[in-house]
């Protein structure tokens, strides 16, 4: 596996074929949601971005199967395993289509809220990078971040933000943060925000 990350690894390695559109999933956790992005947005470009070994370790693990000598990575499909952030900051401008955000760790301790993906300070970052009607995607089962979502998503001016659907909309690979939640009995939102 570990020979096999650099093949995928952005922006080292670029796509295969120039894309119709560039996305970015910020978290993509065990990288089912990536996963299925890629395989049904075969035109699209996707960065799947994650800094945690664990979730890094299980998408090589779905695209580089034990046993197979030669896996052949995808030509849609890129890994940054750094912070989102520096990513999105290091970008041209209207690079992106679609951002997802999906079930991301909610920070629930007032003094972390900084780390909160979805943040004032972030917004004007993720306009620029966004082309114009360019779209990002947010779900959340936790009812601090849910919040927050709430009340950051509500102050500002650069998307235009519909309410939560309390089900997920067509289009939107199931996760297992999702399917987890749902057995738990927390009701996750997803909210869809369009770049003005």
């Amino acid at each position: 596996m570990t020979q096999f990350l650099p093949r995928l690894t952005w922006p080292d390695v670029g796509f295969a074929n120039k894309p119709a559109e560039v996305w970015l999933e910020v978290g993509f956790g065990g990288g089912e949601h990536a996963l299925a992005l890629a395989a049904a947005h075969p035109k699209v470009g996707l960065i799947a971005a994650e800094v945690y070994e664990n979730g890094i370790c299980s998408l090589l693990s779905a695209l580089a199967p034990e046993g197979i000598a030669d896996p052949v990575p995808p030509n849609n499909l890129r890994v940054f395993t750094d912070d989102a952030r520096a990513l999105i900051r290091a970008m041209p401008d209207a690079f992106l289509a679609r951002l997802f955000l999906m079930f991301p760790d909610p920070w629930p301790k007032s003094r972390h809220a900084k780390r909160r993906f979805v943040h004032p300070a972030l917004l004007a970052d993720l306009a620029r990078v966004l082309v114009p009607g360019g779209v990002w995607r947010i779900a959340s089962d936790d009812p601090t971040y849910q919040a927050w979502v709430t009340e950051v998503m509500g102050a500002q001016t650069l998307f235009d933000v519909a309410s939560p659907a309390i089900t997920r909309p067509d289009g939107w690979p199931p996760t297992r943060y999702e399917a987890k939640a749902l057995r738990a009995g927390r009701q996750p939102l997803y909210w869809t925000a369009v770049l003005r």
